[in-house]
């Protein structure tokens, strides 16, 4: 941008009000900035809990692998996928981001005679697998949006800082120095023209014969009556 405008007061005028513009702009970027990185810190935060919570979770699952094999024809690993994830949407910094509000199943409907009793348990904690593992998909999606918001504006920001406050503090400089430059070659000419005009008033004026005393004009001089 700074490699191509003109050197006049015109752009001057532009470039002081284009550097206004960013010089207020940048604080609230910067303020922005600070703002997701609080909030983006606290989802990393909380990802890594639901993290270690889904881990405990298949942990549990773990210990009873050979149970869910035989499953006496009860299909829960369907009963355990979610029917739907409610999700509210809230505004961080600007930026629209899921929050987690509930996980609903298919009914399950099996007869309590007629079934092992590990079944209750075992759908419970594969239920309550699937409850966290959407908790932590959420909180995933949240991550991403606020890290990918927090990219583009550290772009703004450097781009701000490092180019375009840069350039037109440089395209003022450059402007002040060309206008202050032609102000002192007209003061220079003006200067030049004075003396130049003075000069002139004084060799006509050294030309020019003085009157002497009683010279009325150019003929003869009238003689006294006697």
């Amino acid at each position: 941008m700074a490699a191509r405008f003109k050197l006049t007061r015109p752009e001057l005028k532009r470039f002081r009000e284009a550097l206004a513009r960013y010089e207020r702009y940048l604080p609230m970027l910067k303020l922005k900035q600070q703002r997701l990185q609080v909030m983006l810190r606290e989802v990393v935060q909380e990802r890594r809990e639901a993290q270690r919570a889904r881990e405990e979770i298949d942990a549990i699952l773990r210990r009873y692998r050979a149970l869910l094999a035989d499953r006496a024809g009860i299909p829960l690993e369907a009963w355990s996928r979610p029917a739907q994830v409610l999700v509210d949407w809230k505004n961080v910094a600007g930026v629209s981001v899921p929050v987690y509000r509930e996980t609903t199943f298919p009914p399950a409907r099996y007869s309590l005679f007629g079934t092992p009793p590990w079944v209750d348990r075992a759908l419970a904690d594969l239920r309550e697998r699937s409850r966290r593992q959407a908790l932590l998909d959420v909180l995933l999606q949240q991550e991403e949006l606020l890290e990918r918001e927090l990219t583009r504006i550290i772009q703004r920001v450097n781009l701000f800082e490092k180019v375009m406050i840069p350039e037109a503090r440089e395209a003022i400089r450059r402007i002040r120095i060309k206008l202050g430059d032609e102000m002192t070659d007209a003061v220079g000419r003006s200067k030049i023209a004075k003396k130049k005009l003075a000069e002139t008033l004084v060799a006509r004026t050294e030309t020019t014969p003085a009157a002497t005393p009683g010279d009325h004009g150019n003929g003869p001089p009238t003689e006294a009556p006697p």
